[in-house]
């Protein structure tokens, strides 16, 4: 996804547009062939500058004709607790939303292209802590970013080639950060059980020790593996990273060219997962699985809309199906499985 569009979208509307009871209370059922249990799905809808969290038992979401499909929305546009952050320039095309669990709360992590980068209480759209990186221009992009135990945040960056972690535990507009250097760094993710942070980038899945104080952390290069080879004389280009909900240990891993998971302990890259074939194909933007009924869900482009990333369908494997949003602009889903 290019990281700059010579574009001003209209404002999406301001701060909470639906808060629902919290996490517990997204109970689903069946209907429209959709499985019991399955979870509310999360999206960056660029096309409203929104987070969407969507009832999962409506194949068809069309929030403008129906507002109920909306389980709880955000955007910072209008909202005086993000205000520093100047998301009328910052918050444009939301790049990133995953839902974590942080001592007995539950917030989402979320980044836009022109700079914007929050960690947001849900459901009361609070502000944890927030940055403003490079508001409006291309020397950053934030593309992704994760919650450590002690309450400090990982940035990955994408064309700014780094990975930032930020003293975030230190206040709602903590700046102080240790970075390291990482080609088209694309995502982030916690590794509890090994206790290190792993970033994924253009050429390699990177893992780095974290040290220091909460107050002045340090990031180090401990290890790297180079992703699968896609098209010959091409950069495998990483783009998600995301753990296996029902494999624990495992990470999923997309790339310019197919969906992979990666085994810590061999240190290899695997295709054996279930419905491989309908789930691993080009440029698939994220990939994540429901422990409970088993499906996966993907999101990939599709042709003849307004940003050449964007979709309106999530596509929905094992069993194969799909969500369709109508006039979307999404680029990211997520099951609502708070981590």
């Amino acid at each position: 996804m290019p990281s700059r569009r010579a574009v001003v979208l209209g404002a999406a509307g301001a701060g909470i547009g639906a808060a629902l009871p919290a996490t517990r209370a997204y109970a689903t059922g069946g209907g429209d062939g959709v499985p019991v249990g399955t979870p509310p799905v999360l999206l960056t809808e660029q096309a409203t500058r929104r987070l969407l969290v969507l009832d999962p038992r409506r194949r068809v979401w069309d929030p403008e004709a129906d507002p109920s499909v909306v389980r709880w929305a955000f955007s910072p546009v209008g909202d005086p607790r993000y205000e520093d952050l100047l998301p009328d320039v910052s918050w444009v095309y939301p790049c990133e939303a995953k839902v974590r669990l942080h001592r007995r709360r539950t917030y989402v992590l979320t980044t836009a292209s022109f700079g914007f980068v929050a960690v947001v209480e849900h459901p009361t759209g609070r502000r944890y802590w927030g940055a403003a990186i490079g508001p409006g221009d291309d020397l950053f992009n934030p593309h992704s970013a994760e919650i450590l135990p002690d309450g400090n945040v990982a940035v990955a960056c994408s064309t700014g080639a780094r990975v930032r972690l930020y003293a975030a535990s230190q206040g709602p507009r903590a700046t102080r950060f240790a970075e390291a250097e990482l080609k088209g760094a694309h995502a982030l993710h916690w590794d509890r059980a090994r206790q290190v942070l792993r970033a994924l980038g253009d050429d390699e899945l990177v893992t780095y020790a974290v040290g220091g104080t909460a107050a002045r952390p340090t990031l180090e290069r401990t290890d790297a593996v180079g992703l699968p080879v896609g098209t010959p004389g091409k950069t495998p280009g990483g783009h998600d990273l995301f753990p296996v909900a029902g494999r624990r240990g495992r990470l999923w891993v997309t790339t310019n060219a197919a969906v992979f998971q990666y085994e810590p302990k061999g240190r290899v890259f695997v295709q054996d997962f279930a419905g491989a074939a309908e789930i691993s194909r080009k440029s698939v933007k994220a990939v994540g699985d429901d422990p409970r009924t088993g499906q996966v869900l993907t999101t990939v482009p599709e042709p003849g809309l307004g940003e050449t990333w964007w979709t309106t369908t999530v596509s929905v494997h094992r069993p194969e199906s799909a969500y369709k949003l109508v006039d979307g602009g999404i680029y990211k889903a997520r099951w609502w499985l708070p981590y």
